[in-house]
């Protein structure tokens, strides 16, 4: 065992320098003076990140994906959470069926999902791309709610739920003092993830957008194929940025090892 860690530590700083040092590549690029995309940057300048922000199609895509983000982040919760209830604390029939066909997005292929919808709801129905996204987004990010609020439930002990129930609680008030709490970083888990899931989703907002609806890894994605200019390493460390601020917010609020089911401890 002894021999094999070194092994594992060095496998790991790698992976760490393959997924951090082109982070930074593009860091720095986006604060160069250089009309194009050069490394090392010539000189420092603020211009880049004033044009993304001045961007019309940039900040259009964005509340597009912004609003998409949350809307699909609840509609997934308010499906995924009582679902799990039902797999885990419930007599439903068949529970091993029901939690697989969930958990079915994680296997079938984006495209192909992309693909199915866009036939059937927009060529067939003529329902709004907008409408559609929201729809795909959210059955992307069903498995996300099932599976993680579904290991908060199993880490919880079912005898607080039965020592309230025997004391008079009715279900539902059981739900709200006992549940729930126990609950709440299983699914503010399940909400950041899916969060970042649907903001971040390239495959399915490609195959689903229209000229007025665009998402904004989408429009980064146009721009690149026709300027080579910093603007979009600009935007993408404006993302980070408000990542790492996101990541700050939930530690200080809930923690990482509560979040994310104590794997920090």
């Amino acid at each position: 065992m002894k021999t094999a860690r070194p092994v594992a530590t060095a496998f790991a700083v790698a992976g760490y320098i393959v997924m951090i040092v082109p982070i930074l590549f593009v860091v720095a690029v986006s604060f160069t003076r250089s009309p194009t995309l050069k490394f090392p940057p010539q000189g420092f300048s603020l211009q880049w990140f004033d044009a993304a922000l001045k961007y019309q199609p940039f900040i259009g895509s964005l509340v597009t994906s912004v609003e998409i983000a949350l809307l699909a982040t609840l509609l997934a919760l308010l499906v995924g959470v009582p679902t799990t209830l039902a797999i885990h604390r419930g007599r439903l029939p068949g529970k091993g069926i029901v939690e697989g066909l969930f958990l079915s997005p994680l296997i079938v292929p984006e495209l192909v999902v992309g693909l199915a919808l866009f036939q059937q709801l927009i060529v067939s129905f003529r329902i709004d791309n907008w409408f559609v996204l929201l729809v795909g987004h959210t059955a992307l990010l069903l498995p996300y709610a099932v599976r993680v609020t579904g290991a908060a439930v199993i880490g919880a002990d079912p005898f607080l739920e039965e020592a309230a129930r025997g004391l008079g609680a009715s279900p539902w008030r059981t739900f709200w003092t006992i549940t729930l709490p126990i609950l709440r970083p299983g699914i503010f888990s399940a909400a950041l993830l899916s969060f970042i899931t649907s903001f971040n989703n390239v495959p399915l907002s490609l195959l689903l957008q229209s000229r007025t609806t665009r998402t904004l890894p989408v429009t980064m994605l146009d721009y690149v194929q026709q300027s080579y200019d910093p603007m979009v390493a600009a935007a993408s460390t404006l993302i980070l940025a408000a990542t790492i601020v996101i990541a700050v917010i939930a530690e200080k609020t809930v923690g990482f090892a509560k979040i994310f089911g104590g794997i920090n401890r």
